[in-house]
Parts: structure tokens; sequence; C-alpha cells
């Protein structure tokens, strides 16, 4: 109902909107042009009249063609200012990016499409390690570092040393 009333509310003042531009259409035109008399003229005045109206009508076809050419090129401008605006601001807003989880499977298929049938499993192809692996490839024998301290301390140490870099002796 109050939808109604609304339309037909608004149909009212578009048409009193289209009358009053009429007449402001009319009113002008008396203002600029005033009616022709061509009654009681003779054939040679009637011509004269009409060679006036024509010279009239030139001039104002040509400053409308002026003004016409004028508003293509700004609108032509006004196209390219744009197109440069565009061009430097970067023609799309870069969203904010989230972090997203995704399947290995979720991304073939994704890439693929519908050529992705097998599933992928990432850990299938992984080589499994067993605790006692790790503890094998230790060394057997453990040296306690400080009896290896106590040999090299003192002088014994030192001409152990020195004799160990001077090579076997004669």
């Amino acid at each position: 109902m109050l939808k109604s009333l609304m339309v037909a509310k608004a149909k009212e003042e578009l048409d009193q909107e289209m009358l009053d531009k009429e007449e402001e259409k009319q009113r002008y035109l008396l203002e600029k042009i005033p009616p022709l008399q061509t009654q009681g003229m003779s054939f040679t005045e009637l011509q004269e009249l009409c060679q006036e109206l024509h010279a009239k009508i030139d001039v104002v076809d040509e400053e409308r063609y002026d003004i016409e050419a004028k508003v293509l090129l700004n609108k032509r401008e006004v196209k390219d200012l744009n197109i440069k605006v565009l061009d430097l601001r970067g023609k799309f807003k870069r969203p904010t990016l989230r972090r997203v989880r995704v399947s290995a499977d979720a991304i073939l298929r994704s890439l693929l499409g519908s050529k992705h049938k097998v599933s992928m499993d990432l850990r299938a192809n992984l080589k499994s390690v067993k605790k006692e692996d790790t503890e094998k490839k230790r060394p057997v024998e453990d040296s306690d570092w400080r009896k290896n301290v106590e040999a090299m301390s003192g002088m014994e140490g030192r001409k152990k040393m020195f004799d160990a870099a001077k090579g076997p002796t004669q």
C-alpha cells in the first residue's frame, strides 16, 4: 500500500517536472526568438527573411559543432587521465593475505583439476627411522675424558706429545 502510494506520488512529480521544463522552454524561445510576421510580406521580402534565418542557423550550427568538438576532446582527456590514475595507483586493490591450511590433495586438485584422482599421502614416502638404529651408530666405547686429561697433564704428557710429533725413535 505504502509502496504504491510512493510510486504514484513519484509519477505525479515526474509529470509535473516535465510540464515545468516544457513551459521553461517555451518562455526561453519567446524571449530569444520573436514570432515571425509573414503576413503582408512580398516574395522578395520573404526570400530575404529566409536568407537571414539561414545565416543565423549557420552561425548557430558552427557554434554547436565547436562546442561538441570541445566536449569530445574533454571526454578523451578525462578518459586518458583516468587510465593514468589507474596505472599509477595500481589496477587492483591488494587484499590482506590470510594463512590457509590446505592439504596436498586439495592443492593437486586445484592445480590439476579433474585429472587428479589418486590421493597422495606425503607421509607414506617418508623413511621410517627406528630408535635402535640411532643407538647402534654411537661408539660403543665411551672413553672418560678425565683420564685423557690426567695422562696429558704435567711434563710426562708434554714429553709424550713431543715424542709423538718427532716420530719413532731409533
